[in-house]
């Protein structure tokens, strides 16, 4: 569906799933700002919308909490769907069936806005790296937009965007499943950062999930560009599966004919262009810790390289990035320790390499839901904390399983954050670190990883108060 500003006034619309990061809510206001009927649907309470709610009071708003209701999607013109809704869902169907056009929020922003797109995903460091390139970008165009998953709709800069500004988006797999083969998506330039088994509770296996992720190149246009990770097997071979100008980027050399970037003792280097230019610097010294972040970075890097940012630009853009909240963000020294707030971390993986990053002595606080996934990453660091504790969940189960099977002591699993956050404290050692990095996904105990990240940093604070 095409949708046409002029048509809006009196179109019905349901948004279906208010949620609480931005995506429906902007959606209603989007649509009930230019006079549309808009109806919200959302299977959660008014206390879990409350944020939310609060945005839409004094607007002419249908709200159904609680349930969804089969006749707001059979009498719709449009119905916005939220990404965490599967495109199975019946509620969906009853809707196209009775000739509702089904779109979300990201696909109604590209159907109208004309500006040039960065795209970014990837299964972890994908929040760093749009981060990281936005930064960059606002420096040589301050009307830069940031949006997508990092929860933020671009809906709702859309009115204020300057006609050639450039606009980052961080997509997830579910966004980019909903955008497959509609020819929305084509942005100027790809970036691909690392692919690693997530959301297998709703993906039949990586071959699928992958294959939602690879929307972000498939319909780009010759002239556009795409940067691929080359340690990483699974985006060898992407560059067959697009027009645009394939680039890569690797914590090591380069083969010989391949263009990109690298990592070169303390300095990420591109060759973007041909041989008979000498690379250039983009990368330096950097704020934010970890190896994993290096590469996130020469990723973001070459992204703006390939943009056409100076070198010098990006280099020091990088080197003065402050990384973003909920990953390996470091916001409290009390005693001589040092709390991180790694809630973003929601797969085994990331975990492991926080738990890398971070120097000993280390108290780990993890745990949380399951999304079927294999915690052998964990198996061997499991060793390297000198005191892990758990928060009770699904996902929690296997992990005591790996620590009982390395013979791992562990406290928990707590079924609050706020006593499992005093055992850590009381673990913790000057000169020390505790880590909250739970490794699972947040639902149960929490909203959302951000909700579980605020509620940690609200509670090291009050526990930690002089």
């Amino acid at each position: 569906m095409r949708i046409e500003p002029k048509a809006i006034p009196g179109m019905k619309v349901t948004v279906m799933g208010l949620g609480i990061n931005g995506g429906g809510l902007a959606s209603a206001l989007f649509f009930a700002r230019r006079g549309a009927e808009v109806t919200v649907t959302d299977l959660r309470d008014r206390e879990a919308l409350a944020a939310s709610l609060a945005a839409l009071e004094g607007l002419p708003v249908r709200l159904v909490l609680g349930r969804h209701e089969q006749g707001d999607f059979e009498k719709a013109d449009l119905v916005v769907k939220n990404p965490a809704v599967p495109p199975g869902s019946p509620f969906l169907q009853a809707a196209r069936a009775h000739g509702a056009a089904v779109e979300t929020d990201l696909s109604i922003f590209l159907a109208l806005a004309r500006n040039p797109i960065i795209a970014v995903t990837g299964s972890k460091g994908k929040s760093t790296t749009a981060s990281a390139i936005a930064f960059g970008l606002a420096r040589v165009d301050p009307g830069t937009k940031l949006g997508g998953n990092i929860a933020v709709s671009p809906l709702s800069f859309l009115d204020g965007l300057g006609g050639r500004a450039p606009v980052v988006l961080e997509l997830s797999s579910w966004q980019l499943g909903d955008l497959r083969g509609r020819g929305l998506l084509a942005p100027v330039v790809s970036a691909f950062t690392v692919i690693l088994p997530d959301h297998l509770d709703r993906y039949p296996g990586m071959v699928e999930y992958v294959a939602d992720k690879k929307a972000i190149f498939q319909e780009q246009l010759p002239g556009a560009k795409a940067v691929f990770n080359l340690d990483d097997p699974w985006q060898r071979e992407f560059p067959r599966e697009t027009r645009a100008t394939s680039y890569f980027y690797s914590a090591g050399p380069l083969p010989e004919g391949v263009r990109g970037a690298w990592l070169e003792e303390e300095e990420g280097r591109a060759l973007v262009a041909d041989a008979a230019k000498p690379p250039a610097a983009i990368l330096g010294s950097a704020r934010i810790a970890g190896a994993h972040n290096r590469m996130n970075l020469l990723c973001a890097g070459l992204a703006l390289h390939l943009f056409g940012v100076k070198a010098e630009v990006v280099r020091k853009s990088l080197e003065e990035f402050p990384g973003v909240e909920h990953r390996m963000e470091m916001f409290r020294e009390w005693r001589e320790i040092r709390f991180y707030n790694d809630s973003a971390a929601t797969i085994p993986h990331a975990t492991a390499e926080a738990v890398r990053t971070l120097e000993q002595p280390l108290v780990l606080i993890a745990g949380g839901t399951d999304k079927n996934l294999d915690f052998s990453p964990l198996r061997g660091l499991a060793r390297k904390p000198a005191a892990i504790v758990l928060v009770a969940g699904t996902a929690t189960e296997k992990i005591r399983a790996l620590l009982d099977e390395e013979g791992v002591p562990y406290e928990g699993p707590f079924g609050e954050l706020a006593p499992a956050v005093e055992a850590a404290i009381a673990a913790a050692r000057p000169g020390g670190s505790v880590l909250f990095s739970p490794g699972c996904t947040s639902f149960g105990m929490f909203l959302n990883e951000f909700d579980r990240g605020a509620r940690f940093k609200r509670t090291v604070i009050e526990l930690t108060r002089p």
